[in-house]
């Protein structure tokens, strides 16, 4: 099947044993990751691989690396195996049909994947930094790293891997959610936080005293 792909030309790839050998050598290579777009107090933007100290309100995405969530069926051990050392990533956008393909695709052989969607500017600009242009959709096995979508190819890379080629999923197992690439956190400012701590506390309702045998007087101390 001819590659498809969104926005620019597809490339053409190796043979199977090649591209075992990528896989291999590519597990040390950058991995997917979520990527941190933040505000500062002083309105400086930075990028980042982690979310920032400071923020009161942040919360964590999964990362290419992490296909379950928390609370969710087991894998099957052998296929925990092949995803704690390649897990897959898949990166899409709108309106864009080969990336519903290669969801189908990796939906039908029950491949445990995370989808970081690229409809933002800096999701584009953080997709140029990871693979090098804006080509859509753009899969990662481990540090493999796979442009446009040819059903032959990506069988070929999940089947180098180690993937099963039937779905061994529990039928309760459900991918994470899909989140944008570049996830924005806003930093509470110090001023601000610092504030909300120094406002006075609310005295604690008082008591009326209560007459005792041993405290006739009901006297408090």
């Amino acid at each position: 099947m001819k590659n498809s792909i969104h926005q620019v030309n597809p490339k053409t790839w190796g043979a199977t044993a090649a591209i075992g050998a990528a896989l291999l050598l590519a597990v040390g290579l950058a991995q997917a990751q979520t990527i941190y777009r933040v505000v500062g107090a002083d309105g400086k933007v930075t990028f980042s691989d982690k979310p920032p100290v400071a923020a009161a309100n942040v919360s964590t995405t999964e990362a290419g690396g992490k296909a379950m969530s928390a609370g969710g069926p087991a894998l099957p051990f052998e296929l925990r195996q092949v995803v704690s050392k390649y897990p897959v990533t898949l990166y899409t956008s709108s309106n864009c049909a080969p990336c519903g393909s290669g969801r189908a695709l990796l939906s039908s052989r029950g491949i445990p994947f995370t989808e970081k969607t690229v409809n933002t500017a800096e999701d584009s600009d953080a997709l140029q930094r990871i693979s090098g242009e804006n080509s859509l959709p753009f899969l990662t096995i481990g540090g493999q790293q796979i442009k446009g979508f040819s059903d032959s190819e990506w069988t070929q890379f999940l089947n180098a891997a180690g993937y099963p080629k039937a779905s061994v999923l529990p039928s309760a197992y459900r991918n994470p959610a899909t989140t944008p690439l570049v996830v924005v956190q806003k930093p509470v400012p110090a001023a601000k936080a610092e504030a909300n701590q120094n406002q006075p506390q609310s005295p604690a309702p008082s008591q009326a005293p209560v007459d005792s045998p041993s405290n006739p007087a009901g006297i408090k101390f």
